[in-house]
């Protein structure tokens, strides 16, 4: 077995993260519920809207100690809550969730670029402006383990598998790490984190709307919503 990777503080005060548009906030973790209150909260108003659980997802995954409440909390949430192995990804393996963040746009661009041109390419999609994303930014300032500048962790940056990266993610995050730092494996000059929880950086703000163009076979254009600006990815 290889030896932890080492430790570091992260601190970013203005991490990027880019999801898609289509997912409202959740009102159960937007208000001041106490958090240790919300499967009784959950199961009260189920009863008079069974959709409700649907909505909130697994609340089990997250320990009451470790969720959040308050504005903006919602998107905090859901990649801990809404899980399933049809939706994978670097460092987590679809039983459990991570919230990834950049240290700089560009790389939240290239790194959510690349795997909407992969999932659209598997769906056959026509050419066109197929994905509507909303921009979150949030401050980082905890210990993550680093596996930037090392060759030893190479494998959990493979471009293409995520085997020794989710290995590696559930050994650290069953020891109650609070994530993991690497380099971005799409934009090389970026960081990115993978937290394992959700009280491990605060709570995001809105940024941009932004519209991602697939050319079919990959997305190559971004467009800022507000402003009309558009980028080629190159």
């Amino acid at each position: 077995m290889k030896k932890a990777p080492p430790v570091s503080r992260v601190s970013w005060p203005d991490a990027r993260r880019i999801i898609s548009s289509r997912y409202p906030p959740i009102d159960l973790f937007e208000d001041i519920a106490d958090p240790q209150d919300w499967e009784l909260i959950a199961a009260a108003e189920s009863k008079s809207n069974p959709r409700l659980a649907n909505s909130i997802g697994r609340l089990d995954l997250v320990p009451p100690g470790r969720r959040v409440s308050g504005p903006g909390a919602s998107y905090l949430m859901a990649p801990f809550v809404h899980v399933s192995r049809d939706r994978t990804g670097r460092f987590h393996d679809g039983k459990f969730g991570a919230y990834y963040a950049a240290i700089r746009f560009e790389t939240a661009i290239f790194e959510t670029a690349f795997h909407k041109g992969v999932f659209f390419s598997a769906t056959n999609e026509k050419p066109g402006w197929l994905a509507q994303m909303r921009e979150l930014v949030c401050a980082v300032d905890q210990e993550f383990y680093d596996l930037r500048g090392t060759q030893k962790f190479k494998d959990c940056l493979a471009p293409m598998s995520y085997a020794a990266s989710q290995d590696l993610a559930r050994k650290l995050r069953d020891g109650d790490a609070n994530g993991i730092v690497f380099q971005s494996v799409r934009d090389p000059e970026g960081e990115a984190i993978a937290a394992f929880w959700p009280d491990v950086v605060g709570l995001p703000k809105q940024g941009r709307h932004l519209a991602y163009h697939f050319d079919g076979e990959k997305v190559d254009l971004v467009r800022d919503e507000a402003g009309g600006d558009v980028w080629r990815l190159v």
